[in-house]
C-alpha cells in the first residue's frame, strides 16, 4: 500500500473526523453534489457522510477533497418556476446589455472591459 493511499484511507473517521476514502474508491450509495445533480437530486440539508481525498501538488494542504452525501437521503431537485425563469432571463439580459451604447450585444459583457468590445476599442483596425 502506498503512503498516499494509506493517508487517504480512513473508513472509521479517526484521523479526519469523517470517513475518508481514496479517489474513485468510495463505497456505493455515496455521491458528490455533481453526481447527485446528474441524477436529478440534491443533498437536501443532510450532513456530509464522508469525503474522498486525492494528492494534489497545487493545493497548500497537499490534498484535493470532495464531500460525499448519501444517495438514499437525497431529495429531488426543485422544479424551476415561471418566476425563477423570468428572473434568470432578466439577469442574463442585463449581462448582455452594454452600459455605454445600451445595445444587447448577444454575449456576456467581459467584466475586465465593463462594456462591449466595439465600445472598448472603437478605432481598432481589423486584422486581415
Amino acid at each position: 500500500m502506498s503512503a498516499t493511499f494509506g493517508r487517504c484511507y480512513d473508513p472509521t473517521g479517526i484521523t479526519w473526523g469523517i470517513p475518508t476514502y481514496p479517489w474513485r474508491l468510495a463505497p456505493d450509495g455515496l455521491a458528490t453534489r455533481r453526481q447527485l445533480r446528474t441524477q436529478g437530486l440534491r443533498p437536501g440539508g443532510q450532513p456530509v457522510a464522508a469525503q474522498i481525498m486525492r494528492r494534489s501538488r497545487r493545493r497548500k494542504t497537499g490534498a484535493l477533497v470532495a464531500y460525499l452525501y448519501r444517495v438514499d437521503r437525497a431529495k429531488p431537485v426543485r422544479p424551476v418556476t415561471p418566476g425563477m425563469r423570468a428572473a434568470l432571463a432578466k439577469a442574463m439580459a442585463a449581462r448582455r446589455t452594454c452600459p455605454a451604447c445600451r445595445a444587447d450585444v448577444g454575449y456576456c459583457i467581459p467584466t475586465s472591459l465593463g462594456m462591449c468590445v466595439t465600445c472598448a476599442y472603437p478605432k481598432e483596425p481589423c486584422h486581415p
